[in-house]
């Protein structure tokens, strides 16, 4: 709670609204608890969490990655229609998704909202340059069915960037390109009233700049062992906790320089280096993968945990480990207090 109240009062403080990401914990009672707090609605990776998140009856989502193919398509106009009017936005990039899109959307009894994706230096998806942009806002415009809103300009790749003034000034030259990027379509007589984006590594710095009338950040729901290194090259604290940890049971102590842990590589995401512990170990110790269903905790052997003890890690990556799990154990103290659901894992 406290994590979700400070970025709560950042957004507030920059008059900047609040889209947070639920690919990050995938939970539909997470994300009412940011709705409580503030937040406009939530941002979805795929169409499979926004049809989660729909069905636990969360308002005002976002869909941050273009849905293509027929089938999907489909789906996304009866979740649009299940969620009613203004509840639901997508992205697009495409004119021909964008065609395909309005021929379905025109079953509604009110337009669909879309946002132009714009690719942020990243080129993972989003229109390339302001060109772009104004030939897809205006297939938009033509279609009768769909209705746009704004742009969408995520700088994923600049949340990680080591040291808080290197970050600082990618985010900056991002918000300048997209400050043109609406300057031009408003120009066009193509008003933009959402412009969306920023993620936790950068959010102070795009809430600041006055671009973004939103933030969709995710991680800092939780915080990760990628994240702590990263904001510890700031030489400062990061405000926000860590708050989800992976518990795992020591069960093998035979070999002297390390004893075995139960959670291997089904357990933690392997994208972003190895978990680190938390709590368990009264001394130095490191972790290595050690298999599928196992852990080599290296420690001395005067700290070393007997058999049976629990070990707790903080995960490497949150967003692809909560995606391992079924449900999260909510803890306060050493006291289990609920049981929650993750109701968007492998919501494709």
């Amino acid at each position: 709670m406290r994590n979700i109240a400070k970025m709560a009062t950042t957004a507030a403080r920059h008059g900047v609204g609040l889209r947070p990401h639920v690919k990050s914990h995938k939970s539909a009672r997470i994300a009412q608890m940011q709705i409580d707090a503030g937040a406009l609605g939530v941002s979805c990776a795929t169409l499979g969490e926004a049809e989660a998140m729909v069905e636990a009856g969360v308002p005002g989502v976002l869909i941050t990655s273009p849905v293509v193919s027929s089938n999907k398509l489909r789906r996304l106009v009866e979740l649009a229609e299940k969620a009613g009017p203004r509840q639901l936005m997508v992205v697009v990039d495409d004119a021909r998704n964008v065609a395909e899109l309005a021929v379905l959307a025109a079953r509604l009894a009110y337009p669909l909202d879309v946002l132009i994706d714009y690719h942020s230096g990243y080129h993972r998806t989003g229109v390339v340059d302001e060109n772009a942009a104004l030939a897809l806002a205006r297939a938009i415009n033509d279609t009768g069915s769909l209705r746009l809103r704004g742009l969408q300009a995520y700088g994923g790749h600049l949340q990680h960037i080591e040291g808080r003034e290197r970050r600082n000034t990618a985010a900056a030259q991002l918000s300048h390109t997209v400050a043109r990027l609406v300057a031009a379509l408003e120009s066009a007589g193509m008003p933009v009233e959402i412009v969306t984006g920023v993620g936790t590594g950068t959010h102070e710095a795009d809430a600041a700049a006055g671009v973004f009338t939103e933030m969709q950040p995710g991680s800092y729901v939780f915080m990760d062992a990628e994240y702590a290194q990263v904001l510890a090259e700031d030489g400062q604290d990061t405000p926000f906790e860590t708050a989800l940890f992976v518990q795992s049971t020591v069960v093998s102590t035979q070999a002297d320089a390390w004893v075995t842990v139960d959670a291997g590589t089904k357990s933690f995401a392997t994208d972003s280096g190895v978990p680190i512990v938390a709590r368990g170990v009264n001394g130095p110790s490191s972790y290595a993968f050690f298999g599928d269903e196992h852990g080599k905790l290296i420690v001395a052997s005067e700290h070393r945990p007997s058999l049976g003890a629990h070990i707790e890690f903080v995960t490497p990556h949150c967003d692809p480990t909560v995606n391992l799990y079924d449900r999260y154990h909510v803890v306060e103290g050493e006291v289990l207090v609920d049981i929650w659901p993750i109701e968007a894992r492998g919501r494709l």
